[in-house]
């Protein structure tokens, strides 16, 4: 590794170990053992989600070659919002809770995967194989998904339509820690499972033709880091709601400031900055803003400029 890309990693991991040691002391009154093991808790759920989100966008916008995509676009979220509308409009808010929230997140995330199976089966086992094909039923399908649970929403009570309504938005300050211990065997499942791949990863980016003929089984490569990306996408979903545009601005802002597009170099970068976006920005939140403001709120503003800024730049090329 570079000496530079080492000094930007140590650094950012510095950066990092500072935010998460204020977050675990700064106004801390009372019991240590309580506030180390709430705040500890809080914490290693937000790692959990910066984690899967940055991995989960760098990985798509590989296999896409293209840097201003997000696994949003393939209609997850709104996937995601569809399954939560159907449960409150079929079973109610109160009378699915006794299923307990690590079943519902197993049953949530299988009917994401299967979605994705389905969808990547049934497009590359035709003719024709296109990754921008995927993509464009992906978009279709999300708009096909809110559309049904917009309608369904139109048709719920009022009060049930509220108590929906929070599970729309991401919250970093009611993480469902339930499902915690469940999301850490999953994502770590994930990622000894994807570290087998990275060297592949660089040649991925270089395109398919390039790929193929360096040896790599595109068709295979695609298809598993999909379904890699599904997995951490339905973890950080589960745990705090969809966030759309925070993987675009920690994909982009690593791209920047590691200089390179090394995976070995990108990933550790992109992990660093989503885990020292969230963990400084909770803190801030929490402690000089004392909760009046949402953290993805935030986040969704600075990475829609991000986005319309790629676009911009990228019409004036």
């Amino acid at each position: 590794m570079p000496k530079r890309s080492f000094a930007i990693i140590a650094l950012l991991a510095l950066l990092t170990l500072v935010a998460c040691v204020a977050f675990m002391t700064l106004g801390a009154k009372g019991s240590w053992a309580f506030i180390l093991s709430f705040r500890g808790t809080k914490l290693l759920a937000m790692v959990l989600v910066a984690y899967a989100i940055a991995v989960s966008t760098v990985l798509f916008q590989t296999i896409t070659n293209n840097r201003i995509l997000t696994p949003s676009i393939m209609g997850f979220d709104a996937l995601y919002i569809l399954i939560q509308t159907l449960v409150v409009f079929l079973f109610g808010a109160i009378q699915i809770d006794w299923l307990g929230p690590n079943i519902r997140f197993m049953a949530e995330t299988a009917v994401m995967v299967i979605f994705s199976i389905s969808l990547y089966y049934w497009l590359f086992s035709g003719a024709v194989r296109s990754l921008h094909l995927v993509m464009l039923v992906g978009i279709i399908c999300g708009v096909f998904f809110r559309s049904i649970s917009n309608l369904l929403q139109r048709m719920l009570d009022p009060n049930l339509f509220a108590i929906l309504q929070d599970r729309f938005f991401a919250s970093f300050n009611t993480i469902n820690t339930d499902i915690l211990t469940l999301s850490v065997i999953i994502i770590a499942v994930v990622t000894l499972y994807g570290w087998r791949y990275l060297h592949v990863f660089d040649v991925l980016a270089l395109g398919r033709d390039q790929a193929i003929n360096l040896g790599v089984d595109h068709r295979r490569m695609v298809r598993t880091i999909l379904l890699l990306v599904t997995v951490l996408v339905s973890v950080s979903t589960a745990l705090v709601g969809p966030i759309t545009f925070f993987g675009l601005l920690v994909a982009n802002l690593a791209y920047m400031v590691a200089g390179s597009s090394k995976h070995r170099i990108v990933l550790p970068v992109a992990i660093l900055l989503a885990i020292l976006c969230v963990v400084a920005g909770q803190t801030i939140l929490e402690r000089v803003f004392a909760f009046n403001t949402a953290l993805s709120v935030v986040i969704e503003f600075l990475g829609g400029l991000v986005f319309i800024i790629l676009l911009v730049r990228g019409n004036a090329r």
